[in-house]
């Protein structure tokens, strides 16, 4: 929360947090929504593709009196809340998944800024060829 506080003004205000569910905690939610931060922070694992009658199912209903934790619980649930979310699974996440899992890079053989800034220009390069060859059919 220090580092977005410094933040240059011209970048705006910080709104809305999206976060991994590495990062939920009661503290964490309480410290975003004190600072007029709205947090998205999900319990656990949230699955991908929903079914289409969940995709297409009404928002539940509101809890009475949420604490912030039941409060951001609903509004991940909600129509909004999942879009919102959705951002974040739309960015570097599959990349760095991809390169784990199917290119298998799970540490860095070499050590030192320099060598180590080499090898994962190699291991990006091997990302790129991939896409390249799939988007090239």
């Amino acid at each position: 929360m220090e580092t977005l506080q410094r933040l240059p003004d011209e970048l705006g205000q910080v709104d809305t947090l999206l976060a991994d569910t590495g990062y939920f905690s009661e503290a964490n939610v309480k410290c975003c929504e004190a600072d007029s931060i709205i947090p998205y922070i999900p319990e656990g694992r949230q699955g991908h593709n929903e079914q289409l009658h969940q995709r297409c199912a009404a928002d539940p209903p509101e809890p009475e009196q949420p604490n912030a934790v039941e409060a951001m619980a609903h509004r991940l649930k909600t129509r909004k809340g999942k879009a919102i979310y959705a951002q974040r699974k739309s960015t570097v996440e599959t990349v760095f998944g991809i390169i784990k899992h199917v290119q298998g890079f799970r540490q860095f053989l070499l050590r030192g800024l320099d060598t180590v800034g080499g090898e994962w220009s190699l291991v990006c390069i091997g990302w790129n060829l991939k896409r390249l060859h799939a988007l090239k059919g």
